[in-house]
Formats: C-alpha cells, sequence, structure tokens
C-alpha cells in the first residue's frame, strides 16, 4: 500500500512541475472531460498516446505509476466483472447456462478500464508534480469568483489540499498499522469471514484513532501560527503566467476538440 502515488509529489526537474497550478488543474479537467467522450479506440489510442507523453515529459518513472495500481486493481477488477455479466446486448461469444458473455460487455469492459486507468494516471501526473501549497494557491485563484457568492475560496481551497496531502500520510499509517497487527497474530487475508471481520476492525479503530491525532495536531499547529479562517490573508509567494502555460493549456484544448472531431465522424 505504500507504492500508492496519488497524493505523493517528486520533486523533479522537468518541464511539467514548472506549469503553473492553475494551468494544470483546468488542463487535468480538460482532460477528464476528454476521457469520457471517445466512443471507438482511436480516440482511446490517441489519448493514451498523450497521456504517456505528458508522463514522460513529467519524468515520473513508469515503475512508480505502475505500482500504485495495485491497490486499487481489486476494485478495478470487480467493477470490470460485473459490468461483463449486467451486459446482454451484443453477440453472444460464451454460453455455460447461468454464465453469458456478449461481445458488447468485452467492449465496454475495456472502455471502462481504460477510463479508469487514463484518470488515475492523469490525476497522479498533476499531485505528483504540484507542490502541496502551489496546489492551494492555484485552487483558491480559480474558486476566487465565487467569493462574491459567499463560497469561502480558500478554506475550500486548504481542506482540498490537505485532502491530497494526507492520503500518502494515511496510506503509511494504514500499512503501519497492518504489520503491527499481523506481528500480533491477525491475518488479513485467511481465516472465517468472522475472523477477517474482526482483523479488519483491529485495523480500522486505530486508524480513525490516529487519524483524528493528526487532524487535532494539524489544527493546533495552524492556530500556534496565527491561521485564522476567514480573514484576508497575504501571500509571500505570487504565481506568474509564463508561455509554457498558454502551451500546456493550447494542447490540452487540442487534445479535446480532437477527440470531439473523431467522434463526430
Amino acid at each position: 500500500m505504500d507504492n500508492i502515488a496519488l497524493g505523493r509529489y517528486l520533486p523533479l526537474d522537468s518541464w511539467m512541475h514548472k506549469i503553473d497550478p492553475r494551468f494544470k488543474i483546468i488542463g487535468m479537467i480538460i482532460m477528464l472531460v476528454a476521457i469520457f467522450i471517445p466512443s471507438g479506440w482511436i480516440g482511446y489510442a490517441l489519448l493514451s498516446l498523450v497521456v504517456i507523453g505528458v508522463l514522460v515529459i513529467s519524468k515520473i518513472p513508469f515503475k512508480f505509476i505502475i505500482t500504485s495500481f495495485k491497490p486499487m486493481l481489486f476494485m478495478m477488477l470487480f467493477l470490470l466483472v460485473i459490468n461483463i455479466f449486467v451486459s446482454k446486448t451484443g453477440r453472444l461469444l460464451l454460453d455455460l447456462g447461468f454464465i453469458k458473455i456478449y461481445s458488447d460487455a468485452l467492449s465496454k469492459t475495456a472502455y471502462i478500464g481504460i477510463r479508469l486507468v487514463l484518470m488515475i494516471v492523469v490525476t497522479t501526473i498533476l499531485t505528483t508534480t504540484t507542490k502541496p501549497l502551489d496546489m492551494t494557491l492555484g485552487i483558491e485563484d480559480l474558486l476566487k469568483p465565487l467569493k462574491r457568492f459567499g463560497v469561502p475560496a480558500h478554506e475550500i481551497a486548504m481542506m482540498i489540499s490537505i485532502a491530497l496531502r494526507f492520503i500518502p500520510t494515511l496510506i503509511d499509517e494504514t500499512n503501519r498499522i497492518m504489520k503491527a497487527q499481523s506481528s500480533r497474530g491477525v491475518d488479513f487475508q485467511e481465516g472465517s469471514l468472522k475472523e477477517r471481520i474482526v482483523g479488519i476492525l483491529s485495523l480500522i479503530v486505530p486508524l480513525f484513532v490516529s487519524a483524528f491525532q493528526r487532524a487535532e495536531d494539524l489544527a493546533d499547529a495552524m492556530e500556534a501560527r496565527g491561521y485564522s479562517p476567514g480573514r484576508t490573508r497575504t501571500r509571500y509567494k505570487q504565481l506568474e503566467i509564463k508561455q509554457h502555460d498558454y502551451v500546456f493549456l493550447s494542447g490540452c484544448t487540442i487534445v479535446l476538440l480532437a477527440i470531439i472531431v473523431l467522434g463526430i465522424l
């Protein structure tokens, strides 16, 4: 579980690390929209090539991305298997009496799998190439227009950035608790249903206690440094828009338009 890449910042020297966080967030949203548009393999092939290209530019190790899928593999396989047995359209490929698999089920399952993988990779690229502080500043600037309607932009940005920052922390804590409980004889993989439930409870309870303790410590630290929500705050670091930011956003927009055109054709 300690291999999950989502939420972990990698301090590398790449072109993607230099992109303004506001443009990266907007670009990620554009790419996520583009992922749900294709209805054929050509569109997904184009998106896959673009995402792999961005991954190479980001200098993020492929092994780092691949290993991050392991904890999510069960959930992905579960969703894919359910879709295979639910869909009943297309040509019948396999008939075992109580199990029938159709051609449309396999194609839809493949589409769902590709979408999940692309979504995870795109989100991971954003979090691994953006510092938590820059992420907060970027989200806050994007939410600034909503302040007119009374939306607390800074507080929302702070909550999102803290949530992303603590994903790897909680995963490390879960891994540590699992090892501690395993050394006490708890088996999370084998045993009866009752024993597994007891094992899960022995993991969840201390994890919640640890999470609340970390949240309390963080709140105390923020108060000790004079943080007060709702007040106007100044910035030591100001975000600056540069030419490569427009190049990046233009590239994301071109990809979206290309996917739309392919869908029309």
